[in-house]
């Protein structure tokens, strides 16, 4: 082999080497994704959804109207029930009259007046199962997705849109068993994800004290590096992130102190 082969291979073994020790040393984070809580909204009753206000995407507000779902059942309903109520008011007036006249019964009138405020109750049901039939938004937030379209059936409890509040985005990833200590309640973390901001950052709230995986009983080293325990976080700028969003977490040593989590609770 000539010197100037065994040269170039010298080149192509110390620059392997080279690369070889940066991928080593490039810290990969702490792989995770982007959850949110949803707020679901849903009618107390079956029925069609006979009206949409709202679009997958648009802002509301407490109050704002989102959806009406038919309501003939419940007025009838109502309608009987007034019809009820008139006829009971009308007994406990001719018993209230025949008792001041003496020819009536303080029993009588206290059964008419008893079947009066029954009717009376059940108008106040019947008003409230009709209110019911539109949903209105609980909270502010940003309608996520409709489950149901107009002209389609829903069944009772069931969802007809969920709702996202900002405040509810939260980051969920997992931390190796022997990374765990170096993290603590209310540390700040850097975020990094594809196309996104370079100074995004979370504070962490939760973390687990079990582990996602468990290995057999008897553990070996190798299966104790399984161990990976869940940790939850609120972004700081949760209106740059979507749902679904696969994203890193890094530590920062300036803000992360190596506090102990008892200290910090």
């Amino acid at each position: 082999m000539t010197s100037s082969r065994m040269m170039k291979l010298v080149t192509v073994v110390v620059l392997a080497a080279a690369l070889a020790g940066c991928q080593e040393k490039r810290d990969p984070g702490f792989q995770g994704w982007v959850e949110a809580d949803m707020i679901f909204v849903s009618p107390d009753e079956s029925g069609r959804v006979i009206k949409l206000n709202v679009r997958e995407g648009d802002e509301v507000k407490p109050g704002d109207q989102l959806y009406s779902v038919d309501d003939d059942l419940q007025r009838a309903d109502l309608n009987q029930n007034n019809a009820t109520l008139a006829n009971a008011q009308q007994s406990y007036d001719r018993a209230a009259s025949l008792r001041g006249t003496g020819a009536g019964t303080q029993a009588n009138l206290d059964s008419a007046l008893s079947a009066l405020r029954v009717a009376e109750a059940r108008v106040v049901s019947s008003q409230t199962r009709l209110d019911r039939r539109k949903g209105f938004a609980p909270i502010a937030g940003a309608i996520q997705q409709i489950y149901f379209r107009e002209g389609e059936m829903v069944q009772a409890q069931r969802p007809v849109l969920s709702i996202m509040p900002p405040g509810n985005m939260k980051l969920r990833f997992f931390v190796p068993e022997a990374e765990l200590p170096k993290l603590a309640l209310g540390d700040q973390v850097r975020v990094t994800c594809d196309n996104c901001a370079d100074d995004l950052t979370a504070k962490i709230y939760f973390i687990a004290t079990t582990a996602e995986y468990t290995p057999p009983v008897i553990y070996s080293l190798d299966e104790r590096n399984k161990l990976v325990y869940l940790v939850q976080a609120r972004p700081s700028r949760p209106d740059v992130l979507r749902v679904g969003q696969p994203i890193s977490i890094y530590i920062n040593p300036k803000t992360n102190p190596k506090t102990p989590l008892a200290d910090r609770r």
